[in-house]
């Protein structure tokens, strides 16, 4: 199993792409590899998005959801914490649509939803004197192919591997659930190091300079609850994806 998740350059000033603001609510393209906020588990870290897109517009920002460190894309903000308080029922009542890309493991040849129940996964430092098993709860997951490719390298018995290049949107907000719900299905997101497959990994390290979970936030709506006006934030591909995106010929509308 792979020990590196995701890189991040080490360099003293990031300034942070914001996709949306108005004078409620903002919203940046989070890089991959950047923690939301400060957390005891990762003491050593220096960069946070919060921290940063604070300093960056000269006003406190509240978090509304939050993103894995390994994923990139939309992140989303409150301006104050009143409006925080009016959004945050949109995610636990999913009127918030959230849209995913990721590059799998495989060919997948249908659109499907995934019904798969999961066992929210305890951290081992933070739940450790938990006595109670967690229940498994509700997790589903619409999914549906965009394109292939076979490259020439070879992961096991087969001189040559797939993967395609897939569109999720959840329609709940289970812990890792794109991840967990992609290893269910036998066809892991490449750079997932906790639920992916390391030889599929490690062809993308040494082949593609890929050292990344290549899982993308791509685009989130909802009606305003301020103004009442539909928004869609979206968030580009950054440099790896693009990359990868030019050596297997894909184009995403």
């Amino acid at each position: 199993m792979d020990s590196v998740e995701t890189e991040i350059p080490q360099v003293e000033k990031v300034i942070l792409e914001i996709v949306y603001q108005d004078e409620f609510l903002v919203a940046v393209n989070k890089p991959a590899g950047m923690l939301v906020h400060r957390s005891w588990l990762d003491r050593h870290e220096t960069l946070f998005v919060m921290q940063t897109l604070r300093d960056q517009i000269g006003q406190h920002v509240f978090p509304l959801h939050r993103l894995d460190r390994p994923t990139s894309g939309v992140l989303f903000f409150a301006l104050s914490s009143e409006v925080a308080s009016k959004v945050m029922p949109l995610f636990a009542g999913r009127e918030i649509k959230k849209t995913y890309h990721a590059i799998v493991r495989g060919w997948i040849t249908e659109a499907a939803i995934l019904d798969y129940p999961l066992v929210t996964e305890q951290d081992r430092i933070a739940d450790k004197k938990a006595t109670k098993e967690p229940e498994a709860k509700e997790a589903v997951t619409e999914y549906k192919p965009l394109a292939e490719v076979e490259v020439p390298f070879s992961t096991g018995r087969f001189p040559t591997s797939r993967y395609s290049l897939i569109e999720m949107k959840p329609h709940t907000g289970r812990k890792h659930q794109l991840r967990r719900h992609m290893h269910h299905l036998s066809h892991p997101i490449i750079g997932d190091t906790s639920h992916g497959d390391g030889r599929h990994n490690r062809l993308f390290r040494e082949h593609y300079d890929c050292h990344r979970l290549m899982l993308h936030a791509s685009e989130l709506s909802f009606t305003h609850p301020i103004t009442g006006l539909q928004v869609t934030i979206k968030a580009e591909f950054d440099e790896v994806w693009l990359r990868l995106m030019s050596a297997f010929e894909w184009q995403v509308e």
